[in-house]
C-alpha cells in the first residue's frame, strides 16, 4: 500500500449491511425468512439515480470490489483496476454498488451465518441458490437504496451470467448489459471442472458431511486441491508457461515428490491461502449455481425466447485464450442476442492470460470497456 492513495483510487471505503426481513422463496422451494446483503459503493447517486451501476462478482469474489479498507492494506479491491475516477466504470460520473451474494462467506447469509431457526450456523444446511435468486435479492438491494433503473449491469464469468440474468427478470430495471467472459451456459467440460473441486472438497476426512465448525476444524486439504484445480483452468497455456516454464526452485533434481517446480510451488501458495479465507460450503454452493445457470430453460430451451423479454443494449466481451469461457461461448450469446434483435456490441479481445483475463487491465480491454461506459454515461 503506498503511503498515499493513488489518484485514481475510489480511496477508503467502508463495508454496509442491510437486513431484509421480507422472507426470500428461493428456486430450490426452500425459504430464507430473513437475510443481510453487504455491500459497498463508490462514487455518488445523483439527483434522479439514474447513474446507478451494480458489479457482480465471479465465483470467489465478494463485495470489495474497489478502493482500500485501510491504509494498511496491501492490496485494493479485486476490480480496483476498472473501477475508480477516469477508469472505465468512472466514479466521477457513476454510482456503483458491489455486494457479496447470497450463500457468500464474507458478510451476506451464507453456510457461515447464524441460522436464527437454530442459533446455529447454517453449515450444509443452508439452501442451494441459484444467479435467479442472486438476481432477486439485488433487486430488493436496488430498492432499499432507491435504485429504480440500474445504468448498466456488470459482470466477469459468473458475474455476467448475473448481468444477463437480471436483462431477462427486470428488463425495465436495466439499461445496459455488460456480459464479460461469460456463457448463457456451462458446457460438461466445465460441470466436469466443478465436479472434481466439489469431490476434492467433500472427500477430505475434515469435511465431517460440512458439519467442520463442529469439529473445530476446516477440509483445508479439499479447498486447496478445489482451488489447484480450478486455478489451472483460470490461466491459459501460454501464460502459465511464461510465467513458470519448467524453471525449478533449486537446479538439480530431488527424485522425490515435494514441491520442485515453480508452478507446483504457485498453485500450492495459492491454494493454501484459498483454504484460509473461503469457506468450503460456500465453495461447493458457487459452484452448483453456476451448473444450473441455464435462462433457456425456462423457455423451451429456446435462447433467442428467453432473450426477447430484455430491453437493454449489451456488450460482450471475450478473450481469445480463455478455453475455460471461450469465444466461442460468447458468440453463441452474440448471435442469439441478434436474432431476438437486441442492441449488442461484441469484441474478442486478444489476449494471453486465459479466463483470469477479465481481471487484468490490458489495453485493448481497457479501450473498449471504457468506449461502451462512455456511451452509457452519456445516455443518463
Amino acid at each position: 500500500m503506498p503511503e498515499t492513495l493513488p489518484i485514481d483510487s475510489v480511496g477508503l471505503v467502508t463495508p454496509q449491511t442491510i437486513h431484509f426481513d421480507q422472507p426470500l422463496t428461493l428456486q430450490c422451494g426452500k425459504v430464507l425468512p430473513e437475510y443481510d446483503l453487504i455491500y459497498e459503493t463508490y462514487g455518488e447517486l445523483n439527483s434522479d439515480a439514474s447513474n446507478a451501476i451494480l458489479i457482480c462478482h465471479a465465483l470467489s469474489g465478494h463485495h470489495h470490489a474497489a478502493g482500500y479498507h485501510s491504509l494498511s492494506d496491501k492490496k485494493p479491491g479485486w476490480w480496483d483496476s476498472c473501477i475508480g475516477p477516469g477508469k472505465p466504470i468512472d466514479t466521477s460520473r457513476f454510482f456503483v454498488v458491489s455486494l457479496n451474494n447470497l450463500g457468500g462467506c464474507h458478510g451476506s447469509t451464507g453456510p457461515t451465518s447464524i441460522n436464527p431457526a437454530t442459533n446455529a450456523q447454517y453449515g450444509p444446511e443452508f439452501p442451494v441458490v441459484t444467479v435467479k435468486d442472486w438476481v432477486i435479492s439485488q433487486a430488493r438491494l436496488a430498492d432499499k437504496l432507491g435504485i429504480n433503473t440500474w445504468a448498466a449491469v456488470i459482470g466477469g464469468s459468473l458475474g455476467g451470467m448475473q448481468a444477463l440474468q437480471w436483462s431477462i427478470d427486470y428488463p425495465e430495471r436495466i439499461n445496459n448489459a455488460v456480459i464479460i467472459a461469460s456463457t448463457p451456459k456451462l458446457t460438461a467440460q466445465n460441470i466436469a471442472f466443478n465436479e472434481v473441486a466439489r469431490k476434492a472438497i467433500t472427500s477430505d476426512p475434515a469435511f465431517h458431511d460440512g458439519r467442520y465448525f463442529d469439529h473445530n476444524t476446516i477440509p483445508q486439504k479439499g479447498l486447496m486441491l478445489a482451488r489447484m484445480v480450478g486455478h489451472i483452468t483460470y490461466l491459459s497455456d501460454a501464460a502459465m508457461g511464461e510465467k513458470f516454464g519448467r524453471d525449478m526452485r533449486n537446479k538439480a533434481f530431488k527424485f522425490g515428490y515435494d514441491v520442485e517446480f515453480e508452478v507446483e510451488s504457485y498453485l500450492n501458495y495459492q491454494g493454501e491461502r484459498f483454504s484460509e479465507n473461503f469457506d468450503a460450503n460456500t465453495y461447493l454452493l458457487m459452484t452448483r449455481a453456476l451448473d444450473y445457470f441455464d435462462p433457456a430453460k425456462e423457455y423451451d430451451n429456446q435462447l433467442e425466447n428467453a432473450l426477447a423479454k430484455a430491453l437493454c443494449k449489451f456488450m460482450v466481451i471475450s478473450f481469445s485464450t480463455d478455453w475455460r469461457f471461450s469465444p466461442e461461448r460468447s458468440e453463441i450469446l452474440v448471435d442469439e442476442l441478434v436474432k431476438a434483435d437486441k442492441q449488442v456490441s461484441y469484441t474478442e479481445i486478444d489476449a494471453p492470460h486465459g479466463h483470469d483475463a477479465f481481471l487484468i487491465p490490458t489495453p485493448r480491454y481497457m479501450d473498449v470497456f471504457s468506449a461502451f461506459m462512455n456511451r452509457v454515461a452519456k445516455e443518463i
